[in-house]
């Protein structure tokens, strides 16, 4: 599907305030421009930008119910009470359960970690959940990334004498599970400045202000932070306020000194020695420690994550690899059938969202489908299958249109549901299963627009090649890491020529491997276009063309270079 080009264009004051950037960084005026656009209107503003500091942490104490939460923890530590850390089973979930175990087992031995099966107990806290820890004389559950619902399960658990700090970031209800302590910078009676961490950032702030009380370093919390960023980047919180120092430091630690967990990963999926970087944990990382949670059980993540020697960290590693190589087929066999029920659809360009059903789908990967369905079709999707006596489902969105309040609205017709704006999950009587489709494709219809199911390209900049130098690289990384909220910036070059030498790459020869030039520079620039086949007729021809892309650094047989990663191509005229 074509994009539409959105040109961000400066406003006057916007321009005023580039130029007076500019000459005080002593940068070029675009990348001036990206900092103005990101709220960042000078030298010191910049400077503060290009290096977060761990000093600028939010004390954890503004966070509501936070002195509950660690006078709970000191009595439980204190009275050698057994702990049972509770978490979910994707990677926020997991690398939140490892952190504060692996924190707490500096001072404690009665501790134990718990992760949920997807297929036998669902999401979030479970009553089984609950009825191990009143097996093993647990007298505190800790739970992570999951329980903000939780009001009836918390109940249960404190007829068996267990009290729970819940520690999440999912959207609150009304009521609040009766917890000793509830801990959401999303609770509406929050005075917290950042609301958008990740439910390991919430695990880690309980951790920050238990240290905290009790006068220890925060040098070994330091040491955890390759876990944040790894949960920051795989459930796509916005990588802005706080979540970029954490996402700064965490990338560091995951560069310079990672866990042997996560070594055990990094060395798996090739990424040893390289810089690596917020797409590296999206695209590698991060679907290897959620493959375990999606075919076998949550816990091996975690097990692998706490691995204490580095035979251990390979062996677990390497079922994990397998679990992911097993997930892509699963996931490529389900979307090809998610395709064909889509592709009998009657009117599809009239349906503003897409809602698929399968019986026999495999739950882990919905999600997944879900994601691509959305991507290829630009609209809400909703994957479903059965699960025990319930259809359970996954469902993702486009921007614009918030998914979990769509959701809310059906709760009547749900028996449990939870999420984000953009993804959510949810579970459902089969006999609701027609009303339940039949109202959230009206609320998409009525909400969405047409422009909405058109992909969008937000594009930061125009640039002539000549622009494209080591100083601008160099500018432009320091303003990562890159994510939501802080996207890579994308660029623009019109009117584009072969130089002579591109050429179709890849086993399929699916891809082009590209030697451009512009109108104002005949240095050729080198860039990749993956899966854009297609125009190579075009290029050959030698015609002009337009492309958008982000710069990226290129390392080949130790040599680095610049090489465009080029997003689109359009022959037309713009």
């Amino acid at each position: 599907m074509t994009s539409k080009w959105n040109f961000l264009n400066p406003t006057k004051e916007e321009l005023h305030k580039r130029d007076k950037l500019a000459v005080e960084l002593g940068v070029n005026p675009i990348i001036a421009l990206l900092l103005v656009k990101r709220g960042i209107y000078s030298a010191e503003e910049a400077k503060k930008f290009f290096k977060p500091s761990l000093n600028d942490l939010h004390d954890p104490f503004l966070m509501p119910d936070m002195d509950k939460a660690v006078k709970r923890l000191n009595k439980a530590l204190g009275n050698k009470e057994k702990i049972l850390v509770y978490g979910d089973y994707d990677v926020d979930g997991t690398t939140a359960v490892a952190l504060v175990y692996k924190y707490l087992r500096l001072y404690s031995s009665a501790l134990d970690y718990y992760i949920p099966d997807r297929y036998d107990e669902g999401y979030g806290v479970s009553y089984k959940g609950i009825d191990y820890a009143a097996a093993n004389d647990v007298k505190l559950i800790i739970s992570l990334d999951c329980g903000i619902k939780a009001v009836e399960k918390v109940e249960y658990a404190k007829q068996k004498g267990i009290d729970f700090i819940i520690c999440d970031h999912h959207m609150p209800d009304t009521i609040l599970p009766d917890a000793i302590a509830v801990l959401d910078a999303k609770r509406k009676d929050s005075v917290y400045p950042y609301e958008h961490l990740s439910g390991c950032g919430v695990g880690f702030k309980f951790m920050q202000a238990f240290a905290k009380s009790n006068n220890f370093p925060f040098s070994e919390l330091e040491k955890l932070l390759d876990l944040v960023a790894v949960s920051i980047a795989s459930d796509i919180v916005p990588i802005s306020g706080e979540n970029r120092i954490l996402a700064y430091y965490g990338l560091k630690q995951l560069n310079i000194n990672p866990s042997l967990g996560l070594k055990g990963i990094i060395d798996i999926c090739g990424l040893t020695g390289k810089d690596m970087t917020i797409s590296d944990i999206v695209f590698k990382i991060g679907p290897r420690i959620n493959a375990s949670g999606r075919m076998m059980n949550g816990r091996e993540a975690v097990d692998l994550l706490l691995a204490k020697d580095s035979e251990a960290a390979r062996e677990k590693s390497e079922n994990i690899n397998q679990y992911n190589d097993e997930r892509r087929e699963l996931d490529k066999k389900i979307t090809d059938e998610a395709n064909a029920i889509i592709d009998d659809f009657q009117n599809m360009e009239d349906r503003k969202a897409i809602i698929v059903y399968n019986p026999q789908w495999h739950k882990g990967v919905i999600g997944i489908v879900a994601s691509r369905l959305t991507e290829k079709y630009y609209r809400p999707a909703v994957v479903l299958t059965k699960s025990s006596e319930l259809i359970t489902g996954s469902a993702r969105s486009v921007p614009g249109f918030d998914i979990y309040r769509a959701i809310e609205s059906c709760r009547d017709l749900l028996e449990n549901f939870g999420g984000h704006t953009y993804a959510a999950g949810l579970s459902l009587k089969e006999e609701n299963l027609h009303a339940f489709t039949e109202r959230f494709s009206k609320l998409a219809a009525d909400e969405i627009d047409t422009e909405q199911m058109v992909p969008q390209i937000d594009i930061d900049a125009t640039l002539d090649f000549k622009e494209i130098n080591n100083k601008f690289l160099s500018d432009l990384k320091k303003m990562s890491p890159f994510g939501p909220e802080n996207q890579k910036p994308v660029f623009a070059t019109l009117s584009v020529k072969d130089y002579g030498t591109s050429k179709l790459v890849g086993k399929e020869l699916e891809h082009l491997k590209l030697e451009l030039i512009d109108s104002n520079s005949h240095n050729p620039i080198h860039g990749i276009a993956f899966g854009m086949h297609k125009h190579n007729s075009h290029i050959k021809g030698m015609f002009p063309f337009n492309i958008c892309y982000t710069i990226e650094e290129n390392t080949y047989n130790g040599n680095t270079s610049i090489q465009l990663q080029v997003k689109e191509i359009k022959t037309d005229p713009i």
